[in-house]
């Protein structure tokens, strides 16, 4: 069971896991996967008594829009995405979006399982990347509104028939969004299989805690709570050695401006072209844990973020180049945005 929690002291966002009997079968068993048409994606939003209201589309579980108070109570919309559903076909897939099976990339989309080979489908260079082109980010989900805890949500069904994107096990996922009244978005996610196979869901929101589109991300400060994090090679694919923080770019361990350091003479910056790695949780066991925050100084805006799960994967959004026009038509430039991601 996966937990996860982003918390801005003015916006919280949380990944926590809920158990809720299920009386029918929410899944729709009709093919390997729904193939959208897009204009049929209905967005659905929810909000907290304090005017926190985010903007969820069907397509993906896409987060379209989240609008959170700043110091002086002036609301913004502080995730990129696009104006309506069918413009995320064109643009960036991943704003915003539900990841799975597996999020990140796996080398050559090759991997073994109980002495089985199993070959995944391409879609990142030579590699997988996030679950494959037909991932859980271009997919239809069932959506229905609840009240979790007294709170707004929704509650999102998929699912990944066996060999879906070349994945064995036919997979029940269950992906919880809610809103508190303490500003926290809270994200469940629950999965279960038939049959032995590799899940790791995570959620994939770029964020700008000054606006979405309101320039780069490089004042934020960024603290992550590890002493260690995951080297990677040409592709972006973690080598196997976890590398000390200490004496490096990597050392967030008290908060540092993300452009302070990120276009410093380092391999591994020079690899990730910024930062596009994993960092090593200093935490024990599967216990909801402190994982990092973020603050944005002029809007007054902290965020955050709470897991159980052992890995962050911190991207300060080097691949974005200002071709991508989001929101009211506004532009998203190199490194306007930052992602964390619990895996």
């Amino acid at each position: 069971m996966k937990r996860v929690r982003w918390s801005l002291l003015l916006i919280a966002l949380s990944c926590a896991t809920s158990k809720k009997e299920q009386t029918t079968e929410p899944w729709d068993t009709t093919g390997h996967w729904i193939i959208y048409p897009p204009m049929s994606a209905t967005v659905y939003t929810i909000t907290n008594s304090n005017g926190l209201k985010l903007a969820m589309t069907a397509l993906g579980g896409k987060i379209m829009s989240l609008y959170v108070p700043d110091k002086n109570g002036v609301l913004d919309d502080v995730v990129l995405g696009y104006d309506s559903a069918d413009q995320y076909l064109t643009g960036n897939p991943f704003f915003g979006a539900m990841i799975g099976r597996y999020g990140n990339r796996i080398s050559k989309g090759r991997f073994s399982l109980e002495g089985k080979n199993y070959q995944l489908r391409i879609n990142n260079g030579m590699n997988s990347l996030h679950g494959g082109k037909v991932g859980f980010h271009n997919v239809m989900w069932r959506v229905e509104p609840v009240t979790v805890n007294g709170n707004q949500g929704l509650e999102l069904y998929y699912l990944s028939k066996d060999m879906e994107e070349g994945f064995p096990g036919n997979l029940k996922v269950k992906v919880t969004y809610s809103l508190t009244d303490q500003n926290e978005l809270a994200i469940d996610y629950e999965a279960t299989t038939d049959e032995v196979t590799i899940v790791n869901l995570t959620h994939h929101s770029f964020f700008n805690l000054a606006g979405a589109g309101k320039g780069d991300v490089l004042d934020h400060l960024v603290e992550i709570n590890a002493e260690r994090f995951c080297a990677i090679d040409s592709a972006l694919i973690p080598t196997g050695e976890l590398k000390s923080v200490a004496n490096t770019p990597f050392d967030f361990r008290r908060p540092i401006k993300i452009g302070e350091r990120i276009d410093d003479s380092d391999e591994q910056l020079r690899l990730g072209r910024g930062y596009d790695h994993n960092w090593v949780l200093a935490k024990k066991g599967n216990e909801l844990s402190f994982a990092a925050r973020v603050t944005e100084p002029k809007s007054g805006r902290v965020m955050e973020v709470w897991t159980t799960e052992p890995g962050l994967q911190f991207y300060s959004g080097n691949f974005l180049d200002g071709t991508d026009v989001g929101k009211g038509g506004l532009k998203y430039g190199f490194r306007s945005a930052v992602c964390l991601e619990a895996q």
